[in-house]
């Protein structure tokens, strides 16, 4: 027997409701904000994300799906979505327009890490990026865009925050960060050591028990901020205040990828033990530039969506379509037929082994079928269809020509 890879998982049932459930909420939502959809490749250039996600980083240099195609290219399947994203912001030469650019996106990731509760090797993200607007505005209103997300699939959260800086403030922060970071270097664990000389901020997002011990005095980014970084991140504080979004400043928040700056949140959950983000994002307004664009603010977010999964209640759903049935072998061409017109516009279920009536509504109420629509002999003889709303449980013998306008 074939099973599916370790860290694969098949989507059907009940988890593809809520999955479809969850897309159809979060895309209404994202379409009210003034959000396109965009779909990108799932295999892309591995150049792109070494640039964007950060080769210091453990998507980089653990964790991708990376291998040389048949004409000597060098791949690999997408590990997040925001950097395929800005790739087709710059290749479209949006980044050369005037305008402001409003994207959202589904669809699986992959990345090579150990398997567990809510994170898989192939998993799926849903995320919405914003061009063009440099506004602490925007901040407060992608935030406030997720917040109704989670109000919408009755999912509760804790929302933390913090500010990464900017060019101007950041590298005096870098230099006081690693002082304290050298003196520590000989009790934080190799990840730690490794990041002290690429990327020294990726330390204080370290999981490492002993390592957050170590790391619990070290120098906060908020307490050296620029004047123009202060001003947002508090003003980013006062939107969410009058707006009722409550939060906490989690200082050490870095996220897990390079190309962040100011901005940064995440959205946490108590009830999904360890892994406990269920959505985070920030400002990235380098990274356009970065990838070889014109420079272009830009802030965005992701949900994973198996993270969300078991916390998710589909509401029932009214019973719709019709269940077709035949009580006389000699019925099954006649129902096939008139199925046939009803699948235009209708759900339809066609049971094509001939039964007696209890048999049919037995197997109408398993597929939630609005109406039961069965032909026996009398039926055939006659012209007619049976039908019974199993909803008000009217019943009636209808000339099949008249059913077929309803």
């Amino acid at each position: 027997m074939i099973n599916p890879l370790r860290g694969m998982k098949d989507l059907a049932f009940d988890d593809a409701k809520k999955f479809n459930y969850f897309l159809d909420v979060a895309s209404n939502v994202a379409k009210n904000y003034g959000y396109s959809y965009l779909e990108t490749p799932i295999l892309e250039d591995t150049a792109l994300f070494k640039r964007s996600v950060g080769e210091s980083s453990d998507i980089v240099n653990k964790e991708m799906y990376q291998f040389i195609d048949k004409g000597g290219n060098d791949v690999c399947m997408r590990p997040e979505g925001t950097a395929g994203v800005v790739r087709f912001f710059i290749s479209n030469k949006l980044d050369r327009q005037p305008a402001k650019y409003k994207l959202y996106y589904h669809g699986p990731m992959f990345r090579y890490e150990r398997p567990q509760k809510g994170r898989f090797r192939e998993f799926h993200q849903f995320g919405c990026e914003s061009f063009g607007e440099a506004s602490v505005y925007e901040d407060y209103t992608i935030i406030e865009l997720i917040s109704t997300i989670f109000k919408k699939l009755n999912i509760g959260y804790t929302l933390e925050i913090n500010s990464l800086g900017c060019k101007e403030c950041m590298p005096a922060y870098r230099d006081t960060l690693v002082s304290f970071l050298d003196a520590k270097k000989e009790n934080l664990c190799e990840d730690c050591n490794r990041r002290i000389l690429t990327n020294p901020i990726r330390v204080l997002d370290c999981k490492n028990p002993n390592c957050k011990e170590q790391l619990a005095d070290a120098p906060k980014i908020t307490t050296s901020l620029c004047e123009s970084c202060d001003r947002d991140f508090e003003k980013l504080k006062s939107l969410l205040e009058l707006n009722g979004i409550d939060y906490t400043v989690n200082s050490n928040l870095v996220r897990g990828l390079d190309y962040y700056n100011k901005t940064a949140f995440e959205f946490v959950s108590s009830e999904i033990g360890a892994q406990s983000a269920i959505a985070g994002g920030g400002r990235y307004d380098r990274l356009v530039e970065f990838l070889d664009g014109k420079p272009t603010p830009a802030i965005g977010f992701a949900i994973g969506i198996e993270r969300v999964m078991d916390l998710i209640e589909v509401p029932k759903q009214e019973s719709s379509g019709y269940y077709f049935g035949a009580m006389e072998e000699s019925a099954i061409d006649t129902i096939v037929k008139i199925a046939k017109d009803k699948k235009q516009d209708s759900r339809v279920y066609v049971e094509f082994v001939a039964k007696k009536l209890k048999a049919h509504l037995k197997g109408a109420d398993k597929i939630d079928a609005r109406f039961c629509a069965v032909i026996g002999e009398d039926e055939l003889k006659s012209g007619t269809i049976w039908v019974k709303d199993l909803v008000t449980k009217e019943e009636n013998s209808i000339k099949i020509e008249d059913f077929l306008k309803q």
